[in-house]
């Protein structure tokens, strides 16, 4: 009985639904009575000057189908006239502008899967990042989605938690979803299964932050750590300094990821080009993260033969260890420099503002999405792009103190 009467409500609905609502662009049964009952008055939506109608909002998403009944032309021609296909006969520009206009009142929208089914650009790109809790990468998206817009793309994220399993995931799904390609965000190099994945993908795929290392048949854009870091170390060593210390960062249980690992050499091979040797304790490997940061600060500067200066591989242990250095009552930079690289927005706020090395993020950016939505026969070159960073220099460096030896 209780499942007689469910069956019965449902079909109650349906009916009230049924006579409620109208098809798209057209006014509700009480409305079209209502109007039919004046006589004289115009259809409804109807317009005298032979302009495009007023039509309501749709209900639903419109379809060219719906265009094309409600601006009385063929669905070829609705098709011809949203694609800018070329046409045999050329369609009447008031015809034109009408489609246009009723297309713009039903908020019509190209579906991407269809365009892509049909072989065309679906004008979506599909961005894989690593590991989005590092403040850094939101603000490489937000470059990326930037660039995308200007060329008329919508971006597709995923995050892989930087586990190469569910990059893989990611990928194929981002694949069905016909993107046009795919960006790579993240070191994924130690991850060969996801690479070759990758490769097999008809898809064209960069990647960007990966460190300077070759991918075999994945584009890659990078910055040149090694110029940073030379030009950090360089402007210490002019400040005195001669015990320096290092803070670098991995996510993956200590093992410093590309860019970290090449800012770890270069600054070693800088110093010892100066004949400043570094002991193994003034070589900290942490998490990427404020607290690592912090953590790794206090450790070196409890070493009996504290350095003046400590050099951390990313902004966000930077802070790290500028915030412990103000629990545990030191001077930046009276007592102790500390550096960053990357040049995040909030470096400059900082108290002390952050002396860092900047990543051109932006222009990055720019060589990233170019190189994966461009036409290029032959597809991007391996390396398409090695970015120069630049020495920002703010309060948070300093001489080294004169007891220092």
């Amino acid at each position: 009985m209780r499942a007689t009467r469910r069956v019965l409500c449902c079909m109650l609905l349906q009916a009230r639904v049924r006579a409620n609502i109208a098809a798209p662009g057209l006014p509700r049964r009480r409305e079209r009575s209502q109007l039919a009952g004046k006589g004289s008055k115009p259809e409804p939506g109807s317009r005298e000057d032979g302009a495009a109608p007023i039509l309501p909002r749709p209900r639903r998403i419109a379809t060219m189908q719906d265009i094309a009944t409600a601006s009385g032309v063929s669905q070829s021609t609705v098709s011809r006239v949203l694609t800018g296909a070329s046409t045999v006969v050329p369609i009447n520009p008031a015809t034109r502008q009408r489609v246009l206009e009723i297309a713009r009142q039903m908020r019509y929208r190209p579906n991407p899967l269809a365009r892509g089914l049909r072989g065309s650009r679906t004008m979506l790109l599909g961005v894989i990042v690593r590991e989005i809790t590092d403040p850094f990468f939101p603000v490489a998206i937000d470059a990326v989605s930037a660039e995308a817009a200007k060329r008329g793309y919508n971006v597709v994220l995923g995050h892989a938690h930087g586990r190469a399993d569910e990059a893989i995931a990611l990928r194929a799904v981002l694949e069905t979803r016909h993107c046009d390609a795919i960006l790579l965000l993240g070191d994924i190099g130690d991850h060969p299964g996801l690479l070759e994945d990758l490769r097999d993908t008809n898809v064209t795929v960069v990647a960007a932050w990966q460190g300077s290392a070759v991918l075999p048949g994945i584009a890659t854009v990078n910055v040149d750590n090694r110029l940073g870091m030379n030009g950090l170390v360089d402007h210490l060593v002019g400040l005195g300094h001669r015990i320096f210390g290092f803070i670098g960062g991995g996510f993956i249980e200590g093992r410093p990821l590309g860019d970290i690992r090449e800012r770890r050499v270069a600054f070693l091979e800088r110093l010892a080009a100066r004949n400043i040797e570094v002991p193994a304790e003034h070589l900290r490997e942490t998490q990427n993260t404020f607290r690592g940061g912090a953590s790794a600060f206090q450790a070196l500067v409890e070493l009996p033969r504290r350095p003046t200066a400590i050099v951390a591989s990313t902004d966000v242990l930077a802070v790290g260890a500028l915030h412990s250095a103000n629990v545990m009552g030191l001077r930046v930079p009276d007592d102790v420099s500390v550096t960053g690289f990357d040049d995040l927005p909030f470096a400059e706020y900082m108290i002390p503002p952050l002396t860092t090395a900047r990543m051109p993020i932006a222009e990055m950016a720019a060589v990233a999405v170019g190189a994966a939505i461009d036409e290029n026969p032959d597809g991007p070159a391996s390396i398409v792009g090695l970015l120069t960073p630049s020495l920002v220099v703010r309060q948070s460096s300093g001489p080294a103190p004169a007891t220092s030896g």
